[in-house]
């Protein structure tokens, strides 16, 4: 699953930021919940936490996003204040390292929960119920994805839009894959649900979501095993998600059935990464 350069690559790009992560993940969270306030109403996190940040240090990056911030305007639509700040926590998370600029060149833009957390059980459907319940963070402080984390129909359904099987049942309701079937599976996420996506087979672009997707995978070692809900898979463990497209793709749902806040989730397809030391999951939501 991984090259060597790439492996190499990953470590330089680790040992490069471990002095500089206090700061940056910081940052991260700031720019966060600011953009979270602007768009939701909520409480804006305090007026001095840049001035703390830039005060820790941090490196370039951090300086570099501290400056673009002042330089944001103040709309007179908060909205608008909102998709600049946005635009600047993406471009902050790009450039902090080369598997977040994948993740979000290749999932950003369509309803995908996208998420890493640590490997702490040798039954490892208890780390991935941790992902999908967000009682775990990112073991490297780098991006996920997760349109719902603040979706008060967790109120009622905790794992929404998911309603996971227990850590018992989870294995069973997976199938196996390899890796370049993963690798098909995860780029097929960027079609969406809607009628008038354009297949990932078809794109020009092809080739580079390929490669995207090879990078997100290379970030679980060499060792990883990668599942699927994908019913195709069942008798297949290398089945033409390509071909297929997304909207070929039949699963055994995760999510919930509940109708909460006027959404109906209708199809979904998922892929499970176990490594030695994180676990991924990466899921295409379908809903309208």
């Amino acid at each position: 699953m991984t090259s060597p350069r790439a492996t190499e690559d990953t470590a330089a790009d680790a040992a490069a930021a471990a002095t500089d992560r206090p700061a940056l993940d910081r940052l991260d969270a700031y720019l966060e919940a600011l953009v979270d306030a602007l768009w939701e109403g909520r409480d804006r996190p305090p007026a001095h936490e840049p001035e703390r940040i830039a005060a820790a240090g941090g490196g370039e990056l951090v300086q570099w996003a501290l400056e673009e911030l002042k330089r944001v305007p103040a709309e007179p639509k908060r909205s608008d204040t909102a998709r600049h700040v946005h635009t600047l926590l993406a471009e902050f998370r790009s450039r902090r390292c080369p598997w977040n600029a994948a993740l979000l060149r290749l999932l950003d833009d369509t309803y995908v929960f996208a998420a890493t957390g640590p490997r702490r059980h040798e039954d490892w459907a208890h780390d991935v119920l941790a992902v999908l319940h967000r009682t775990v963070t990112d073991p490297r402080g780098w991006a996920r994805l997760d349109w719902d984390r603040h979706n008060d129909a967790r109120d009622i359904v905790p794992a929404y839009p998911f309603d996971p099987p227990d850590a018992a049942e989870l294995p069973g309701r997976l199938h196996p894959l390899d890796t370049e079937a993963a690798v098909a599976a995860l780029a097929v996420m960027k079609e969406g649900w809607g009628s008038a996506s354009t297949p990932v087979r078809s794109r020009p672009t092809r080739d580079a979501l390929l490669a995207d997707a090879r990078t997100l995978l290379d970030r679980y070692g060499p060792t990883a095993r990668c599942l699927t809900n994908a019913r195709a898979a069942a008798t297949d463990r290398a089945p033409d998600f390509l071909a297929a497209g997304l909207q070929g793709t039949a699963s055994r749902t995760f999510l919930t059935g509940e109708y909460l806040n006027g959404l109906d989730l209708f199809d979904d397809l998922g892929l499970v990464v176990v490594g030695d030391e994180e676990v991924g999951v990466f899921w295409s939501i379908g809903a309208y």
